[in-house]
């Protein structure tokens, strides 16, 4: 038995969720994109609990790969779980970063009691990961790594049309 994961078209600051995870950068204190849209709609308690991390465990900023949570402020989610993802490269395999921020963030969820995920598509924005292998690394490694135990739904929120078919094709692969 598989968790259920599901696609939806739209803004991911505009989901329901037990946890929403942020495409964040390094530095935790905001950004462009999905990071930028989380600060601004979640409101400043995010970036609060932001600098009380990089003041505390996380003084050089979050590494690729790992996962933190803080407050979702005013989204409607109980947490916000920071990944940093990956700058897509043509010479370097960084395959396992971005599947690490997948699993690192459904740990997080699951310390938190989150049976609710709801994930972006991870470095395909500004680090210009391929749409395509970004989906089949997000599907897989969730299929791989959600416990239908501990999970409802992992749901993909994809802001366009392109990045909903990548998706779309990579879950019928898999066969969800």
């Amino acid at each position: 038995m598989t968790v259920s994961i599901t696609l939806v078209q739209g803004d991911i600051t505009q989901q329901r969720a037990d946890a929403i995870v942020n495409a964040a950068n390094s530095s935790l204190l905001g950004g462009g994109g999905v990071d930028g849209a989380i600060h601004r709609r979640g409101g400043p308690d995010i970036l609060a609990d932001c600098r009380r991390l990089r003041a505390s465990h996380y003084g050089k900023g979050l590494p690729t790969g790992r996962a933190v949570a803080t407050t979702a402020g005013r989204l409607d989610a109980g947490h916000v779980i920071h990944t940093v993802g990956p700058v897509w490269s043509a010479t370097e395999d960084r395959s396992e970063l971005l599947a690490s921020c997948h699993r690192e963030s459904l740990r997080v969820a699951a310390e938190l009691g989150a049976r609710t995920i709801a994930f972006p598509a991870i470095s395909t924005g500004v680090y210009r990961w391929p749409l395509a292998d970004a989906a089949r690394i997000a599907v897989s490694t969730v299929r791989e790594a959600a416990d239908p135990e501990l999970f409802d739904e992992v749901r993909f929120v994809l802001f366009g049309q392109d990045a909903h078919d990548a998706f779309a094709a990579a879950l019928a692969e898999a066969g969800s």
